[in-house]
């Protein structure tokens, strides 16, 4: 059965009202938008206090300030792939988490959105949400406010809290509020950065500079974090379905690409520089600590506000994507409880990490590990849609029954799964962190082949078994 709003109901995207569809078919008179708007969109979720974090972990890492601009550069290449993968919403007018039926079947997707698209919304929801709980407490206990269990708590369940209403606002709000929370965190992190800079150590070269092989380790695990940003996201079709059919690829792609891009590269820029002024007691005390000791007072608290900004603008979208994984796999649920389920589980995972562990600790792990899935699945989404030169039909990914284009053999494509755990697998074996590091890392003195091995592989592989399974079916 398809599932489609009633014929000019335009209730479904609007921003004054919680949007009620949820992987529904999106009618041509329900079109709108045009792809430039989507840069804005995109650079709101990405001014991100994350991207700080990470940035001074390449100079933990032991590189110098030009080789890390190297490392930030090269991985901010990697943000064409959400692009590429934003114009199939447009041409199927629905979810990403439906259009990927079309590259692991209709109960293989199932299992997909299970362990992959939720297990990179989980990460990312509880990582920024975990970014403003650090930040808010730590601006919180120098006003007196030192519980260290449930003042964390609390901030978290606050943020939490307003990201699931932007969340179940859905697209409408999104669309229109986005772009005026990227000028507002814009403005706030570049006001921050301009009193940072005075602390910068321009003339910063580490104790002992790194060369050879322990060089090309540090790079590439450096490299590794820094990928998994634009390869978590999937979700880049959910966002860009609102479009206009007319509306061109290249041009979705660049606005995506771009609006998440540039904000990539200047922040986590900024995030390697600050770790230039940072004392070894500044680092062992917290990112989140150094940042607000570095600040004037009357400062911090605007800064805590632009990272709850920002935290609110990535777990907004992230919540509202993941509502609608949650019902591509079948559960017979609207898109706004599911959006309440998908805050508490997000909420419940901040609480833990918040309790266990550190803000970098936490990020550059759970951000390593991300690449194991995040890397093949998109190197899969983005062979499939150039592939089928974003030919999907809409009315053909909800043909769940036996038969149906998309149910493959007893509802599995063995391309993508195939691809997948493959590319899996290969990642993993060449994926370097500091409780694991596969065989293949450890042969090579720990360089870290996980991302471009992983790409290549299941792109490859998908690509091989695709072209051979379409040519048997006959089909383009």
């Amino acid at each position: 059965m398809i599932e489609t709003q009633p014929p000019g109901d335009r209730t479904a995207d609007s921003a004054a009202h919680p949007e009620t569809r949820g992987i529904e078919l999106i009618g041509d008179d329900e079109r709108h938008g045009r792809a430039r708007d989507l840069f804005l969109v995109w650079a709101a979720p990405n001014v991100s206090i994350l991207s700080l974090t990470i940035g001074a972990t390449l100079i933990l890492l032991g590189l110098e300030m030009w080789q890390a601009i190297i490392v930030v550069l090269a991985a901010a290449l990697l943000w064409i792939f959400p692009g590429l993968i934003a114009a199939s919403g447009p041409a199927a007018g629905t979810s990403g988490s439906v259009i990927t039926r079309a590259m692991y079947g209709v109960v293989g997707n199932r299992l997909f959105v299970v362990f992959v698209g939720w297990f990179i919304g989980a990460v990312f929801l509880s990582l920024t949400w975990l970014a403003s709980s650090f930040l808010g407490a730590d601006l919180l206990r120098r006003w007196g406010l030192t519980d260290p269990v449930w003042v964390p708590i609390g901030v978290t369940l606050v943020v939490s809290a307003v990201t699931v209403v932007v969340a179940v606002f859905g697209h409408g709000l999104i669309l229109r509020l986005f772009p005026f929370l990227s000028a507002a965190v814009f403005v706030i992190f570049l006001l921050a950065a301009a009193f940072i800079l005075p602390s910068v150590n321009w003339q910063y070269a580490p104790a002992e500079p790194l060369e050879g092989v322990a060089l090309w380790s540090a790079m590439s695990i450096g490299f590794t974090i820094l990928a998994s940003t634009p390869l978590s996201f999937i979700n880049s079709p959910d966002i860009a379905r609102y479009l206009p059919r007319s509306a061109k690829p290249s041009h979705i792609a660049a606005a995506t690409a771009l609006g998440g891009g540039v904000p990539f590269v200047v922040f986590t820029i900024i995030g390697a520089l600050l770790a230039t002024a940072l004392t070894p007691e500044s680092i062992d005390a917290g990112l989140d600590v150094a940042l607000l000791d570095l600040l004037p007072v009357w400062l911090g608290p605007v800064l805590v506000i632009g990272v709850v900004i920002n935290t609110i603008a990535l777990n907004g979208m992230t919540a509202y994507t993941s509502s609608m994984a949650l019902q591509a796999i079948g559960l017979r649920l609207k898109r706004i409880p599911a959006t309440v389920i998908v805050g508490i589980v997000g909420t419940a995972l901040t609480i833990y990490l918040v309790l266990s562990s550190n803000l970098v600790d936490a990020a550059n792990l759970m951000l390593q590990f991300l690449v194991v899935v995040s890397g093949p699945a998109m190197a899969i989404f983005t062979i499939d849609a150039l592939m089928r030169r974003y030919a999907y039909d809409g009315l053909e990914l909800f043909d769940t029954d036996r038969g149906g284009r998309f149910w493959y053999q007893g509802g599995w494509s063995i391309p993508g799964i195939a691809a997948l755990l493959v590319g899996g697998l290969v990642t993993a074996l060449c994926l370097a962190t500091s409780v694991w590091a596969g065989p293949i890392a450890e042969a090579t003195g720990y360089v870290d082949l996980s991302v471009p091995a992983g790409i290549i592989v299941s792109a490859g592989l998908y690509a091989l078994l695709q072209r051979s399974a379409l040519g048997k079916a006959g089909r383009p």
